[in-house]
């Protein structure tokens, strides 16, 4: 199977294959933890937004949208916890290597979701608070600065090494 981290074996390190699934382990928790902050706060901002009281002011399609993201923000937690359940049955099996791979795939997944959470959370408030054209604008400006910094910028920098 394709090593996501293939690259790391000509970056000048002298580590063994062990100790750089090791690292890049580490690497992918720290990142879980960057999302899993983010993640909990707008699961947390969500969660308390059905119970004020204009939570019944929502348009029915706000309140679809709002549902969704409630979902968006249910699996994002849980791909966000997956590579640390697969990690507590797997980490005295000698197969950090495939553990490392399969958490690769699973965060990148999560980075998917969390876009979209993040895109909808913005469209929703600001279609609450203000109308359905400036909503979609920023839902669609915002989509456009994600896919910019999150897959633009690397894929240039890759392109300048």
């Amino acid at each position: 199977m394709n090593d996501p981290y293939a690259d790391a074996q000509d970056d000048g390190r002298d580590e063994t294959a062990t100790e750089r699934a090791d690292r890049n382990w580490e690497e992918l928790m720290q990142e879980l933890r960057v999302m899993q902050t983010g993640t909990q706060i707008l699961t947390g901002f969500l969660l308390a937004v059905a119970f004020q009281p204009l939570f019944r002011d929502l348009s029915d399609p706000q309140r679809i949208l709002y549902i969704v993201l409630v979902l968006l923000a249910a699996t994002a937690t849980i791909l966000a916890l997956a590579p640390v359940g697969m990690h507590r049955i797997l980490f005295a099996k000698g197969r950090k290597p495939e553990l490392v791979r399969v958490a690769h795939r699973i965060v990148k997944a999560d980075m998917v979701v969390i876009a979209a959470l993040t895109v909808g959370v913005t469209v929703l408030i600001i279609d609450f608070t203000f109308d359905h054209v400036f909503a979609f604008v920023a839902g669609g400006i915002g989509l456009v600065v994600i896919l910019l910094l999150w897959l633009g910028l690397p894929l240039v920098l890759r392109r300048e090494r």
